[in-house]
């Protein structure tokens, strides 16, 4: 019962929200000229929040006025150079694009991921699954191109029968990150930036689906951003090259 009235007053507020509530910036997370967009387009948009895939909610809470506007502390204060995520330099001026917005995380803690493999993704979410629209499988056509995709990203190289457990966890992560912007917006009225890889961006079933199940009157502004003019997959409002970024075989490690 109270996940359901916590979810009726995110929904009350989100709805009250003035246009152009959210802006989502997809990114390819090793380009640096993908995170210098990023940072011009939040200052330009001034959010009151900003969401980060990168962040869990707690390590949100550790970004403050005394920390924010120094990259070594701030990175330190995180731990971000255990994370596994690109180097902080390219993350930090977004931070400081909009230096009065408050900071909410919505990474997927391991422990989470890990019974969203083996439990399912509804009592792994941390909110309620049938507002977010996760208590409902995805269509055959999607859930079996999502596990081509998954096994193409890793190179060929995963045991077929655990692709659906992949895709169960992209749709938690997602999910994760509506979730994470509803919050922000109960609890600073918005309008909401959120910073996130491209594939969770994508409109077509990236966080925007989970948004538009739990708040259909949120008015979403979408930018992805490829390399080189290369075709991006999923549906995004604006689309946005920078040059490709010199990076080692990603299959290396799997041969």
């Amino acid at each position: 019962m109270k996940s359901v009235i916590a979810a009726f007053a995110l929904l009350t507020m989100a709805s009250s929200v003035s246009a152009q509530d959210v802006l989502i910036l997809g990114e390819v997370h090793d380009n640096p000229a993908h995170h210098i967009l990023q940072a011009e387009r939040v200052a330009d948009f001034a959010p009151a929040a900003l969401v980060f895939e990168m962040l869990t909610p707690e390590q949100a809470e550790l970004v403050t006025p005394d920390n924010r506007d120094d990259p070594a502390l701030l990175a330190t204060v995180l731990k971000w150079a255990k994370s596994g995520w690109p180097h902080f330099a390219m993350y930090h001026p977004i931070f400081t694009a909009a230096p009065e917005a408050r900071i909410f995380g919505a990474q997927v803690p391991r422990d989470a991921a890990r019974a969203a493999f083996e439990t399912g993704i509804e009592q792994a979410f941390s909110g309620d699954p049938a507002v977010y629209g996760l208590d409902a499988p995805l269509p055959e056509d999607q859930q079996k191109t999502r596990e081509a995709l998954q096994m193409s990203a890793h190179c060929n190289a995963l045991p077929e029968d655990i692709l659906p457990g992949m895709v169960q966890i992209q749709r938690l992560r997602d999910a994760e990150l509506a979730h994470a912007v509803l919050q922000a917006i109960a609890e600073t009225g918005g309008p909401v930036a959120v910073i996130t890889g491209n594939g969770h961006a994508r409109r077509d079933w990236g966080l925007p689906v989970y948004l538009a199940h739990a708040a259909p009157d949120l008015d979403l502004h979408v930018v992805g951003q490829t390399e080189d003019d290369a075709p991006l997959q999923g549906v995004f409002d604006e689309v946005v090259s920078a040059p490709a970024v010199d990076r080692p075989d990603p299959c290396a490690a799997f041969k």
